[in-house]
């Protein structure tokens, strides 16, 4: 059985590296560790449909393992409850007081709603940089100063995948020139799949 395991994540590390995937969510990934830089100025929000809790969770996790502290998001919520603890009680208006120096990561696998495409736009006047995680959805990005989109026909990265490459691409340090390609595409994958362990 861990052979096969074994022998299923190299399958897949090869697909992945084949059709671009671990490139295309390393970039965005460095892009978001680039921007984030600000202790609390990076904003994540996703659709009254879908918020993007496992990647605050994720990007969290990242932030701590890595000592770096721009990259613990703050989740923004549609309608966050009355009750709800403080880290869970950040609403709508946190957008309209972006400013300059924040980072607005927007998690949007069906199309942005109008009200969150007016905030985004507002928020990329200021001088927030914006980057968009989205399903296809061409207003978005056409505010994002980087997107990587996730076509829901995939078959071999879903959304949710893609997320989880996105975090861990976020927490590596950058790559050293021509050192260790295949190292730094085992980290990534390790991230989604778990470790390998043969026996």
């Amino acid at each position: 059985m861990g052979s096969m395991d074994a022998e299923h994540v190299m399958m897949l590390r090869e697909v992945l590296a084949a059709t671009g995937w671990l490139e295309r969510t390393g970039e965005f990934g460095r892009a978001l560790r680039v921007s984030a830089r600000t202790p609390g100025g990076l904003l994540l929000v996703g659709t009254p449909a879908g918020e993007p809790w496992h990647l605050a969770a994720h990007l969290d996790d990242e932030s701590s393992l890595n000592a770096l502290p721009g990259l613990s998001p703050t989740l923004v919520r549609w309608s966050p409850p009355p009750d709800a603890p403080a880290h869970l009680a950040v609403g709508l208006d946190r957008i309209e007081a972006a400013g300059r120096g924040e980072t607005l990561l927007v998690v949007a696998e069906d199309e942005a709603p109008v009200p969150l495409l007016e905030r985004v736009d507002d928020a990329r006047r200021v001088g927030a940089t914006i980057l968009a995680l989205d399903g296809g959805d061409r207003e978005l990005q056409g505010l994002a100063h980087e997107a990587l989109t996730v076509p829901a026909a995939d078959p071999l990265v879903t959304f949710d995948g893609a997320q989880h490459l996105v975090s861990a691409a976020a927490g590596q340090e950058p790559a050293r020139p021509r050192r260790g390609l295949r190292d730094r595409l085992a980290r990534l994958l390790d991230a989604v799949t778990g470790p390998v362990i043969d026996g």
